[in-house]
């Protein structure tokens, strides 16, 4: 052996008693200054001092997210929607709703060149999402936005099958919707508890993020009962009250799965917080009690059987409270208004009562009590719990409907305004020197044979919208429904063939 070699082995073995004396030395300082730990707490206590904080050793939180990954991946599924775009002069009509661009980001608007706008007519891919397998039969729940304009939906299963579903029911308001495959033997994610989810309880979030299938992200619940509207500026989300967490949730995991640690769902993954369209921290879900009402409601009865308060109200705040004397309470729900005809009304609520509790449940702020009314429909009795002149009284309630009564409502179709509708010809058009409009034929027993149009009458516009087909008929009749405010109206402008112009105001209540 060389002088070289001995000099490295030499070295070696040196550095090797210096690395064992160094951790046989950390070893024992470690171990003196935890038997000093013991000592000086050991002596606080006797002494009584609170100068040092005893702290306690727990097990390790259980983190392994594979059972719930794996019981859940096959339940997920991917959705593609496909539409035929609505042309408009200069090209094809740009997708523009600032609530879609406030959480994803602004959308590229490209001018169509007029040879391809023939192409443009066909069905094209418009959109990408997720959905959550509710029953082995094939329901499927996902949200409204990922579904809604869609004139087919393509639905491809982990394992790659795929197959065309069909839309049983939508709720705009809580932005979900169920949707049927023709398929049997499903795997079913089961439904949890929602209201037993913790802040801080870890949490899964399952989707299609950019069209990368059966993803699996991790993160907390962050809150719950969360309302965003404040951060949108806007109403658009209607009930609100989200679980947010930390999971990274992207386009394309809309309607996917949130679920607990158990396997079970607990959300539906619905937007994320974003100025540039991707995950930037925070997502949101709509709870699964919320769901689980919606879904059956779709199911049993074709549309959401909603009940309605009846009030007005403001989040309590430092200001208001100073300004009414309320020194009881620091939050609840200021009632503003309360609207006639309705349930609060017949209970006995007024304005300056502040709403704290639902059925014993806490109402701090307005998603608190979106959320548990939204678990009820109109005919159901609850216990509403309020601060009247600082002191804390619970009135029995009959929730109503939107139309003031308890009484449950089918879902409808434009065929009940009792009529066909056809296209102009184009001698009429010349004729009565107008570009659009559509004809009312086959007048029956309905909604307009109730307002007065009678037969022939020529439909220009309803609710300050242009009319021109079926179609656009539908669309109008379709949003009107969909929304929950007490007046469902048509107010249609027209012409009768003789060239008199009439109004209408058809009233689509129940």
């Amino acid at each position: 052996m060389n002088i070289y070699a001995k000099v490295s082995m030499l070295a070696f073995g040196v550095a090797i008693v210096s690395s064992a004396a160094t951790v046989m030395a950390l070893r024992s300082s470690d171990g003196d200054r935890m038997q000093m730990a013991d000592t000086r707490v050991a002596s606080q206590a006797a002494s009584g001092s609170n100068d040092f904080i005893k702290v306690s050793q727990h097990s390790a939180v259980e983190t392994d997210f594979t059972k719930a990954a794996e019981s859940t991946i096959n339940g997920v599924v991917s959705i593609k929607s496909y539409a035929t775009p609505k042309m408009q002069q200069g090209g094809m009509q740009g997708f523009s709703d600032p609530f879609f661009e406030f959480f994803f980001g602004p959308q590229q608007r490209r001018q169509q060149p007029r040879q391809q706008q023939e192409q443009s007519q066909q069905l094209q891919p418009s959109g990408l999402g997720s959905g959550v397998i509710i029953s082995a039969d094939g329901y499927i729940v996902t949200n409204n936005h990922v579904i809604d304009g869609a004139d087919r939906l393509e639905i491809t299963l982990n394992d790659n099958r795929t197959f065309d579903a069909t839309v049983v029911g939508s709720d705009p308001s809580t932005d979900l919707a169920l949707i049927k495959i023709d398929a049997d033997n499903l795997p079913v994610i089961p439904m949890g508890d929602s209201d037993a989810l913790k802040v801080g309880e870890w949490v899964l979030a399952v989707g299609n993020p950019f069209g990368f299938t059966s993803t699996v992200t991790t993160g907390i619940v962050s809150a719950k009962a969360r309302s965003i509207s404040s951060a949108t500026r806007s109403n658009r989300m209607g009930i609100e009250s989200f679980i947010q967490t930390d999971a990274a949730v992207n386009p394309g995991n809309s309607g996917g799965a949130l679920v607990n640690l158990a396997g079970e769902l607990v959300g539906i993954n619905t937007a994320i917080y974003s100025q540039t369209g991707n995950y930037a921290g925070y997502s949101f879900a709509i709870p699964a009690s919320i769901v689980t009402k919606v879904m059956t409601d779709i199911k049993k009865y074709g549309t959401v059987q909603r009940a309605v308060l009846g009030v007005s109200y403001q989040e309590l705040n430092p200001t208001i409270a100073k300004e009414h004397n309320i020194t009881k309470v620091n939050d609840g729900l200021y009632v503003a208004e309360v609207v006639d005809r309705s349930a609060a009304m017949s209970a006995g609520i007024k304005v300056g009562d502040v709403i704290v509790a639902i059925d014993g449940v806490p109402t701090h702020n307005s998603a608190q009590l979106m959320e548990q009314l939204s678990r009820h429909s109109p005919g159901d009795k609850i216990k509403v719990t309020i601060v009247r002149n600082n002191e804390e009284q619970t009135l029995p309630v009959t929730l109503l409907n939107n139309q003031g009564s308890t009484s449950r409502v089918q879902a409808s179709t434009v065929a009940d305004l009792g009529c066909a509708f056809k296209k102009l010809s184009e001698q009429t058009r010349q004729r009565l020197k107008i570009s659009y409009g559509v004809e009312v034929s086959g007048l029956r027993d309905g909604k307009f044979k109730d307002a007065g149009i009678k037969d022939g009458f020529i439909i220009l516009a309803i609710n300050d919208e242009r009319v021109n087909s079926t179609d656009d008929v539908e669309k109008v009749y379709n949003a009107i429904m969909k929304t929950d405010g007490y007046d469902k109206v048509m107010f249609i402008t027209g012409l009768y063939p003789t060239g008199k112009k009439m109004y209408y105001a058809v009233d689509l209540a129940d």
